[in-house]
């Protein structure tokens, strides 16, 4: 991290980046670091800004979704997970298709790791009307899909299902029935792949900016999310 924030005063404009520490980010030059940063493209799969795969390509980012399982570490429960990677263009259609079927009205969650350290913090709020929420979100449309330090999630407690847009801009789908969500993605040309593997499973960088910083405080106050700017990122 340490050598990252060298890199953010020696010209890599407002952008800060989060790696792993003492992962392969740590020995590149500044040119090699943003030559990297600047790839968006590996075969017909476009990133959006908010994260790269490692250095050395340890998984390279392509499309599909496959079948998991979230365990509650408390109670030992199991709820049925669909998780998703799809290209950028298509990522922002697929999630607004996506909450469509958790119902007219929803509770959102903001997760930030704006924070110095990058430590995770959610933000909630309860009963919004779904077209009110979409507007929103299309607004923002550029922080959710290129902050590295920005996640959403939309949730229906009542039906116990749950889609998420993570800060890696995953889409995660929780809770059943699951059909209803892997028709989305097939429609939208994303295809089962039970191997699959993704950009969170092996070393990776986020990537965030003062300005999505700001952006982001202003979404939570549009969501009516209450509570005083989040502070002390930069």
């Amino acid at each position: 991290m340490g050598f990252l924030k060298r890199i953010l005063r020696n010209g890599v404009g407002d952008e800060t980046l989060r790696s792993i520490p003492n992962g392969s980010f740590e020995s590149l030059t500044d040119d090699e670091l943003q030559a990297h940063m600047g790839i968006n493209t590996y075969g017909v799969f476009d990133l959006t800004d908010a994260v790269r795969p490692s250095y050395d390509l340890q998984i390279v980012p392509r499309q599909g979704f496959r079948f998991d399982q979230y365990i509650d570490e408390s109670s030992g429960s199991h709820t049925p997970v669909v998780m998703a990677s799809a290209t950028r263009h298509l990522l922002m259609d697929l999630f607004l298709e996506l909450i469509e079927p958790l119902g007219a009205v929803v509770d959102v969650v903001l997760e930030t790791s704006h924070q110095a350290g990058g430590e995770h913090e959610d933000l909630y709020r309860e009963h919004i009307d779904m077209p009110v929420l979409k507007s929103i979100l299309l607004e923002f449309e550029d922080l959710l899909l290129n902050d590295g330090c920005t996640g959403i999630a939309v949730i229906n407690a009542a039906k116990r299902q749950e889609v998420q847009m993570d800060e890696h801009k995953l889409l995660i789908m929780y809770g059943e029935p699951l059909a209803q969500f892997e028709s989305v993605l097939i429609d939208g040309d994303v295809y089962p792949e039970p191997e699959l593997q993704f950009i969170t499973e092996a070393e990776h960088v986020h990537s965030s900016s003062e300005r999505f910083f700001d952006e982001f405080n202003v979404l939570r106050n549009r969501l009516g999310i209450d509570g005083e700017e989040c502070s002390g990122a930069w």
